[in-house]
């Protein structure tokens, strides 16, 4: 299913211009489109819309050791917490570590690499408010993780 992600503010990268009133097209696993909200609304009338505060951007890649838990799913569940759809393979050599990773769609890459959001790439979002909470995790169009 088609689905919007809109927020007052959205950034192709974290370091780039906003886009006011944005929103990000996810089909599927990819992402379909990103732009004006009106726009999108225009081009995908029966998407299904889902509306956050603050800021939509691209998931964090977490660097360093995965934060301290009881498990492995939790310690994953923790960076998702922060807004983090990938963990560099250096931190998650423990197999059980790794698949709890694999079970929760985060990516463990090779290396820290810059992130965007970008049409036909995995839809891995994130969303903050101004004080830096994340409220909302979308790793491949999946809402992994959502602060009530």
């Amino acid at each position: 299913m088609l689905t919007l992600h809109t927020a007052p503010c959205v950034r192709r990268f974290w370091d780039g211009e906003p886009i006011a009133d944005g929103g990000v097209a996810v089909d599927g696993d990819r992402i379909a489109a990103v732009g004006p909200l009106q726009d999108l609304r225009e081009r995908f009338p029966g998407a299904r819309v889902r509306q956050w505060p603050g800021t939509l951007g691209p998931a964090l890649v977490h660097e360093g050791p995965l934060p301290d838990a009881p498990s492995p799913r939790e310690r994953v569940h923790e960076v998702l917490k922060r807004g983090g759809g990938a963990v560099t393979a250096e931190h998650v050599t423990d197999p059980e570590l790794r698949a709890a990773a694999g079970r929760a769609g985060v990516a463990v890459l090779g290396g820290v690499r810059p992130v965007a959001i970008a049409e036909t790439a995995r839809a891995d979002l994130a969303v903050f408010t101004e004080d830096g909470r994340c409220v909302a995790t979308v790793l491949g169009g999946r809402l992994v993780h959502r602060r009530a």
